[in-house]
């Protein structure tokens, strides 16, 4: 009787992790990530030697540090979706908080490897990149000041959320790094939308990001340059843009054939920014498709799954993880094509970057710990409650 007034029971579960983590992730889910980094693999295989060649390296270098990042970014992955989403929430508070202090030194302590933008941390052997970092905590934070502002006399989170927002855009900004500083407002836009943003808000928070995009396009030359080039109707065949707009036309339906492939021996981020590009070359549409449909499953299986999720906290946290995750990797796809202006961003677990693959393999993890399935009433039964 008292189930059928208050709901579903919380019953002890006895069940071994592994064997309950099995049965309640979404196994279409997590193969499709395991099948984007087997593709990233297969793609380093053929980009990275030029690279490595040209940098004194072994012809394998670079693609053995990406297995080695990547197998780190999956132990990674799977840890945390093992997780509760409170201790995710717990983890995601303190990773955002160390991410923000080292983003905030990095006029200081950081380096820009010669590319212009002040983002990383050498740390000789490698380097680190705390915006990468820093995404998938903002995003459970943010969601979790907004889910608090839904109770009763609760915080005003998404003023919070809000101001904390600002902060990190103005402080990628000034690396300059815009992309970021775009996918992070977008996640906290996505997160509010669903929280019930009115519409207006929304559409003047739009207005604002251009009249921003104004402002950095006539004090900064980084981001004018970028723009100029965007827009301007002619490709200039011998910068990275046209290398890459070459290379996706040369390749066809099915590419020019494996190993086959001339774009690798001319663009230096052909591991990285543009590895799109290598595998339109050698492999034509039929991979790049291949590849944008198991982006697209991992987002809308998540959401499928966030939809029925009661607890306003995961369904926004949720909702922001999938939202960066897949404009990401749109992006990164976008930029190749020239349907966007370049922004120097990874395709999540295909691009070689250490920071990358692990911040993104904890990001996935997240949102897995969030869709894992859990014994409580759909949000359904709410909405239909309150309509008896």
């Amino acid at each position: 009787m008292t189930e059928m007034v208050y709901g579903t029971i919380p019953v002890r579960d006895t069940e071994p992790v592994l064997p309950r983590w099995w049965r309640t992730i979404d196994k279409w889910s997590i193969s499709c990530v395991l099948i984007l980094f087997g593709i990233g693999i297969l793609l380093g295989l053929a980009a990275s030697p030029p690279l490595a060649e040209k940098n004194g390296f072994s012809p394998f270098h670079y693609v053995e540090r990406q297995f080695v990042f990547g197998m780190a970014a999956l132990g990674a992955m799977l840890l945390t979706s093992m997780m509760s989403p409170q201790l995710v929430r717990r983890l995601a508070v303190i990773g955002f908080c160390a991410a923000f202090v080292a983003l905030a030194l990095l006029p200081v302590f950081g380096t820009d490897f010669g590319k212009g933008a002040v983002r990383w941390y050498s740390l000789g052997f490698a380097s680190i990149q705390p915006s990468e970092f820093l995404k998938p905590g903002f995003v459970v934070v943010a969601a979790w000041l907004m889910a608090a502002s839904q109770d009763i006399n609760g915080p005003p989170g998404i003023r919070w959320s809000f101001g904390l927002t600002v902060a990190i855009v103005a402080l990628l900004a000034m690396q300059p790094d815009f992309g970021q500083a775009c996918l992070v407002l977008f996640g906290w836009g996505v997160m509010y939308f669903v929280a019930g943003a009115p519409l207006l808000l929304l559409i003047g928070m739009a207005v604002g990001v251009v009249v921003a995009g104004s402002i950095a396009y006539s004090n900064s030359e980084h981001f004018a340059r970028r723009i100029d080039g965007f827009l301007s109707p002619d490709v200039d065949p011998t910068t990275q843009l046209g290398f890459a707009t070459n290379a996706i036309r040369e390749g066809g339906f099915f590419g020019v054939g494996v190993g086959e492939g001339e774009v690798k021996w001319s663009l230096p981020d052909a591991h990285t920014d543009f590895i799109i590009a290598v595998a339109a070359e050698e492999y034509g549409l039929v991979l790049v498709l291949c590849i944008i449909a198991l982006y697209a499953t991992v987002a809308l299986r998540s959401l499928s799954r966030l939809m029925r999720e009661r607890d306003p906290f995961i369904r926004l946290a949720g909702t922001g993880l999938v939202a960066i995750f897949a404009v990401q990797a749109m992006i990164n796809m976008g930029v190749a094509v020239r349907l966007l202006p370049a922004k120097g961003m990874t395709l999540p677990f295909v691009s070689y970057g250490g920071s990358s693959l692990i911040a993104g393999g904890i990001a996935v993890g997240m949102l897995f710990a969030f869709t894992r399935s859990r014994p409580q009433g759909e949000i359904g039964d709410i909405l239909r409650g309150r309509g008896r």
